[in-house]
């Protein structure tokens, strides 16, 4: 399964590592909890993430307008529902795209502002 480019695997790396973070006893006080190792997953750079999903989202929206030319043309291929439900998914990758780059904005701005 793949989810805005971050597959399965990934995310359930993720939350072992969360997991992990919490079962350790903070400030080194208390028993110590033994972790089973995880397999190694590779790094992720961010940089080729942020690329492959606003690839996606491209991909979508060139779909979507094809889709939405080829109905208009009078295809007898392409219904208005599927026209209709691929402009959708493309308008909410669209909008999540926008709120990840507004969230990347202002903490750009936040991490500018601290005092050093």
């Amino acid at each position: 399964m793949n989810v805005n480019g971050i597959g399965s695997d990934r995310i359930e790396a993720m939350m072992a590592q969360l997991k992990a973070a919490a079962t350790r006893p903070a400030g080194g006080v208390g028993p110590a909890v033994k972790v089973t190792p995880e397999p190694d997953v590779g790094k992720v750079d961010f940089a080729d993430a942020l690329k492959s999903s606003i690839a996606q989202v491209s991909e979508a929206q060139i779909k979507a307008d094809g889709q939405g030319k080829a109905f208009t043309m009078g295809d007898d291929k392409v219904s208005l529902s599927d026209v209709m439900i691929s402009m959708q998914k493309a308008s909410i990758g669209f909008q999540a795209t926008v709120q990840v780059r507004n969230k990347l904005v202002s903490a750009y701005h936040e991490i500018m502002n601290m005092q050093v």
